[in-house]
């Protein structure tokens, strides 16, 4: 691996660590948001229970976990596709079991469906995207690019929701 990939590679790793911690924000401390929910311990091991289950929340599982996919597909290459099918299942069981753990809000079977859903599509797009560049090294370095420019503006977004500072509110 020559120097140009291991600083690429050194990059995407930074901004992986970024969006987990976002993502954290997000799903386990609510962006600092106080549900009452969030007071009892639930558990729904049914998939798409009505009183667990609205569609909004079901896409947005999906596209907060679509970012975890072209991650993986871009720190994983040589791993097989069951090892980041794998991977994106196991790291919504641990947000969804601390969730529980903690009482930051309820764990539910099809939020770890659809996270997962959303990584594998993720996966997907930066196959997609990977596609488009005869080399990886280029790819990546792209990617990095769009994943940083991402990264600033969900980030700026969040800080700008959570300040009020946007038409909609998040309360």
């Amino acid at each position: 691996m020559d120097e140009s990939q291991t600083s690429s590679d050194k990059l995407t790793k930074f901004l992986f660590v970024i969006y987990l911690i976002v993502v954290g924000w997000i799903i386990l401390l609510k962006l600092g948001v106080q549900f009452s929910y969030t007071e009892e311990r639930r558990i729904n091991f049914i998939p798409f229970a009505n009183g667990y289950f609205t569609m909004m929340e079901t896409i947005m599982n999906v596209v907060i976990f679509l970012p975890m996919g072209m991650y993986a597909g871009a720190l994983f290459r040589n791993k097989l596709f069951g090892f980041k099918l794998f991977f994106f299942f196991l790291i919504s069981l641990i947000l969804e079991g601390l969730q529980y753990l903690f009482k930051l809000g309820t764990f539910d079977i099809t939020d770890v469906m659809t996270n997962t859903t959303g990584g594998i599509i993720g996966y997907l797009l930066y196959l997609a995207f990977r596609g488009f560049f005869k080399s990886p090294l280029k790819a990546q370095k792209s990617f990095n690019i769009i994943i940083a420019v991402g990264t600033i503006l969900i980030v700026a977004l969040l800080v700008l929701l959570k300040l009020n500072m946007l038409p909609i509110k998040y309360q």
